[in-house]
Order: C-alpha cells, then structure tokens, then sequence
C-alpha cells in the first residue's frame, strides 16, 4: 500500500514535463520535500520518539527505489536531507536539534553536507579544511566540491581538520547556517544527476559561531564514515528504482513498437536483451534487500552495502544501456526519458565511494586485509 501511494504521488506531481524543467534550471523545487514527509522520507528511520516513523530499513529501501523509479537527482537530495537528519540526531545537542533538526524534518531547510575537495574525494581522512579554535568561534580556510545543493543550501554540515588543544587535526563537524557565515558556492556543471544544484564552496577566513560543533572535536570521521555506510544502501536502493523504470519502459516499448511486420519483442535478440535487463534488476534488487536485513538486525552491514551499491549501480547503468538499445533512436532523445536513465545510472558509480572503493571494501571483509595503505 505504501508502495502504490508513494508511487501514484509521484506520477502526479513529478510529470515528465516537470521533471525536464527542472533539469534545464538545475534545481529540484525544495517544496516536494514537506509533501513527501507524509510518507517518511524525512528521517523516517528514527523512532517515534524522535519525530520519526520507525521505519524498517526493509522499509526505507523500497522508498528509496520508488525514488530512483521516478527521478534519480530525487533520490540524491533525499539521501543528503536523510545523512543532516541522522547527523543532527545523533550527535546534535538540545539547541542545535531545535534550531535546525526540526525545521530540517519538516522540509523546511534545504540543506547540505560538505565532504569531498579538489584534492581528496574517496580518501576522506585526508581532507585539508581547516577549522581553528579562536576563542568564540571557529576560523574555516578551505574548499568543498561536489557538493549537492551547495548553492541553495539554508544549512549545511562541514567535515574539517580541527585545531584546538586536544584535537590536533582531527576530523570534526561543523554546522554552517548561511544566516551566520560567509562563504562563496559556485555550481559546478554536470552530465548527471542535473537538478541536484551541484555545487564548490569556498571558505576564506569564514567565520562559525563556537556553539556550532556538532558532536565533540576530532570525532567527525566516524560518523561520516557510518553515514557513507547508510548512503550506499539508499544508492543501491535508487538504483534498482532506476533499472526497474528502464526495463518497464523498455517492456513497453518493444511490445508496440513494430519492424519487419512484426512487433520487436518477438525477435529472439530483442528478448534475449529484456530477459539480460530483468535478471539484473532482480539480482540488484536481491542484493539490496540482503543488505537492508542485515542493518536491520543490527549488524554494521558494510560488507552487504558495499556489496549492494557495486552491483546495482552497475547493473543500474548496464541496464539503462540496454533501454537505450532497445528504444533505437528514441532512446537517446531528450524528450523521452531513457536518455536521462542512462545518464543518471552513470552517476551512481562514483558517490558514496566509487565501484573500486567498494570492491576494496568488499575485500577487507572478506579477507581481513586492507588494501587502503
């Protein structure tokens, strides 16, 4: 029921025509985000208690895929309002959840979370922002790329090497509220995932309230690094949302679309390419769904997600691939949404760590060993 309410939601107010005007302005209306609250996607997975839902993560993956089904820059921005909110929760104080997690959870605040540099994407413990200790506030000298909606962004949540007396450059987090602190962000042009305002933020000298840490200094990598955990179930959720849409699209298609005399889908190699596309979203899907038990019943699941988000981001793209092939010409027209598919799956082999970062990863659980020296 959820499923099918979540579903019919999105077919009426994220029409294909809405969809593309956003594309062409590069920016999702932050507005659908109070709207989809209804269903849980604003921090659905804390308790009750919290101002959450409870949901399973069972659960959270199917919503997750029923947004990469419609429109994979939404399932991006959800993922970043979703890792403010687990942040904000976890490690924020009376003040901070007040000032800013409420307002977050209700749609209210766009946001943005700052992680990756010029110089460092994957390798997260090396990041180079530097944040000083100058009595009533924190100094901030750096820069941030790739960052989903830096530039429209209320609040925002930056990792960066911190220096006080005890903490001699390790990583901590800091909330950054537009109203409090100047910095630039510029958008950054992108062949994916285009109405998720792609931004690089730089910081000179900008100036962050003392109060604004957010959990104690020199504790940030971690809780970073267990969101990132998080945020590869919800890409390969998204993805398997993504393949579903091109296989159903494609299914459609080659039963109408008529050459020869004939309809396609009844040509041996036109099917032979659809049963490819359905065996791999089903296994995506598999995957997905292993790894959301295993968050589920409480275990860190870091082999699972890995495991999850390599294969079905790929099997994602490979499948869009195959849509694209199916549909000929119309595939690759920007009038139809195939062409925005494949582009899009292309997207979700680099975030929350690239397919090698999790092949690597995969192979440290496995094998005991890190290859990360």
């Amino acid at each position: 029921m959820l499923r099918d309410s979540i579903r019919g939601f999105m077919a009426r107010e994220l029409t294909e025509e809405r969809i593309s005007q956003c594309e062409a302005t590069g920016d999702l209306p932050w507005a659908i985000m109070g709207e989809l609250r209804q269903f849980g996607y604003l921090g659905g997975l804390l308790s009750e208690e919290a101002g959450g839902y409870g949901l399973s993560y069972r659960t959270w993956a199917m919503m997750m895929e029923e947004a990469g089904y419609r429109w994979l820059s939404l399932r991006v921005l959800l993922n970043t309002v979703n890792i403010v909110i687990a942040l904000f929760h976890h490690l924020g104080d009376a003040r901070q959840k007040e000032k800013w997690l409420k307002p977050v959870m209700a749609g209210q605040m766009p946001v943005w979370v700052g992680i990756t540099e010029p110089d460092h994407g994957s390798d997260v413990a090396s990041v180079q922002t530097r944040a000083e200790d100058k009595g009533d506030h924190w100094l901030i000298n750096g820069g941030k790329l790739w960052t989903t909606n830096g530039v429209n962004g209320r609040v925002g949540i930056l990792v960066a090497r911190t220096f006080t007396e005890g903490c001699d450059g390790d990583l901590s987090l800091f909330i950054v509220d537009l109203e409090e602190t100047d910095f630039e962000a510029s958008r950054v042009g992108t062949m994916f995932i285009k109405a998720t305002a792609t931004s690089q933020l730089a910081f000179q000298d900008a100036k962050v309230p003392k109060e604004n840490l957010l959990g104690p200094a020199g504790k940030g990598l971690k809780a970073i690094l267990t969101g990132l955990n998080y945020g590869r179930l919800n890409v390969a959720a998204g993805a398997v949302g993504a393949a579903q849409r091109s296989l159903d699209l494609s299914t459609d298609y080659v039963k109408t679309r008529k050459q020869f005399g004939n309809v396609i889908g009844s040509y041996q190699l036109v099917q032979k390419l659809i049963v490819d596309m359905t065996i791999r979203t089903e296994a995506a899907r598999a995957l997905t769904d292993r790894a959301a038990q295993a968050l589920d019943a409480g275990l860190p699941g870091r082999k699972e997600c890995s495991i999850a988000k390599l294969y079905a981001s790929e099997a994602a793209h490979e499948v869009a691939s195959m849509a694209l092939q199916a549909h000929g010409g119309l595939g690759y027209s920007t009038d139809y949404p195939v062409e925005r598919l494949f582009r899009d799956t292309r997207g979700g082999l680099i975030p929350e760590g690239t397919s090698e970062i999790q092949t690597l990863i995969i192979g440290r659980e496995v094998l005991g060993i890190s290859a990360f020296t």
